[in-house]
């Protein structure tokens, strides 16, 4: 908790304070609205091949990167959230011109009852019906929180990087966090440093064809040590970046993250100019850390 304070203590972490407790209070208003499961509009991509009826800034993405604006991106929200969690960068992601952006709902029981293996799997089936849906042989996934973990378990252990080109995770507990411990369940468990869950996924795997971004912060109150929420490991390619001064809840909301996750979703199909880890061997693990601290 010594660098969470010590992050506090600068005027950014002070603002960052102040939009964590704007964003929680925000986040209880928008709560009952995000239980509502939101339907999938697969006519979204298509709409693009016409661009006069798009404002500027979304007609230019889908001039300068069709592709990223037609790829379906997949928000996974966090422990006992839902898709409210994205309400503005879900918005946000729309104005820029991608087509299909869709948050999904787990249910809030899954901190009491929950897996990560179980979560991973229906994942995996929500992410073939959106392909089936919208045509696309591929999505863009963002999780936030546990969101991020899921998602990584179906990316990693059951052969979701056939699907997900790339998955940026925000404030993951890939290492675990020990505010684990706080709650006895099934599922907290799993989010403990050492747990079987954790130490399966640092297994060695095969090499794995997603790309993965890691936005961690280092004032985060949730994960706990803060740079459990990094992930190294030798079969994935990992692209880092360190923000100092955004809590756990506000990680969706913060501009850097928006601009992280646009950045690496354009930029996904271009390895060759822009290079998410060095070459080499078949998977070499990469550190990365951008501007933002």
């Amino acid at each position: 908790m010594k660098v969470a304070l010590r992050a506090m203590a600068t005027p950014g972490g002070v603002r960052g304070v102040a939009m964590e407790a704007a964003w929680l209070t925000a986040h209880a208003v928008l709560y009952p609205w995000g239980a509502i499961t939101e339907q999938l509009r697969p006519d979204g991509q298509y709409r693009h091949y016409r661009t006069d009826v798009l404002p500027p800034r979304q007609r230019g993405l889908v001039v300068s990167a069709m592709d990223a604006a037609g790829t379906p991106i997949v928000l996974v929200h966090g422990i006992g959230d839902n898709r409210s969690a994205f309400a503005v960068l879900s918005g946000a992601l729309r104005r820029r011109g991608f087509g299909v952006v869709h948050a999904i709902n787990y249910s809030v029981l899954t901190a009491l009852t929950g897996d990560v293996r179980r979560s991973a799997a229906l994942l995996g089936a929500h992410i073939e019906r959106i392909c089936e849906q919208t045509g696309s042989d591929q999505v863009h996934v963002v999780g936030h929180s546990l969101g991020g973990l899921i998602a990584r378990y179906y990316v990693q252990r059951l052969h979701g990087d056939a699907r997900v080109r790339s998955l940026v995770t925000l404030g993951t507990p890939h290492n675990g966090t020990l505010a684990a411990y706080l709650l006895p369940t099934p599922l907290t468990r799993q989010l403990r440093p050492g747990s079987e869950l954790l130490t399966e996924l640092a297994e060695p795997c095969r090499p794995c064809r997603t790309r993965f971004v890691v936005v961690w912060s280092e004032m985060d109150q949730v994960i706990v040590p803060q740079r459990n929420a990094r992930l190294e490991h030798s079969s994935l390619l990992v692209e880092e970046h360190q923000i100092r001064d955004s809590g756990h809840l506000s990680l969706p909301v913060d501009t850097r993250t928006l601009h992280v996750v646009v950045t690496a979703i354009t930029r996904s199909d271009d390895l060759s100019t822009h290079p998410i880890a060095p070459g080499g061997e078949a998977c070499r693990p990469s550190q990365i850390t951008d501007g933002h601290s």
